[in-house]
Parts: structure tokens; C-alpha cells; sequence
């Protein structure tokens, strides 16, 4: 099995309705969505934008945690 690295330095772009992780080359490596209000997330069973944007902030933090 061969090792995959992805470029450290993640970094985080919203777009209409989620959050996209990016490695140092701009490949798209996670896409967290979430709903615009409380109550709409909850209808649907999703995230609202404040846990998606920890979440993805989190991801992109993986590079330096593991390093």
C-alpha cells in the first residue's frame, strides 16, 4: 500500500452552505455543510454554522496537532 500525504498548512474556504478544507495545493480534502439558522439544522438533522465552522477548523488544525 503506498503513502498518501496531503500538503500541510490546511486551510478553510466557506462556500454557499458549508465549509471546504484545503491542503497547501488548493486539493479540496474535507466539505462540512451546515443550515443557516438553529431551527432550520435541527428540521434536518444537521449542523447549524457555528458547529460546522469548529468542525472544519478543527480538521485543518490536523497537520500541526499530528506533526
Amino acid at each position: 500500500m503506498t503513502s498518501r500525504r496531503f500538503s500541510a498548512f490546511w486551510t478553510v474556504e466557506q462556500t454557499p452552505g458549508g465549509f471546504k478544507v484545503l491542503d497547501a495545493s488548493g486539493q479540496a480534502l474535507a466539505y462540512i455543510y451546515f443550515r443557516e439558522t438553529k431551527q432550520q439544522a435541527y428540521n434536518a438533522g444537521v449542523l447549524t454554522f457555528d458547529e460546522a465552522r469548529r468542525i472544519a477548523l478543527n480538521v485543518a488544525r490536523l497537520p500541526e496537532l499530528l506533526g
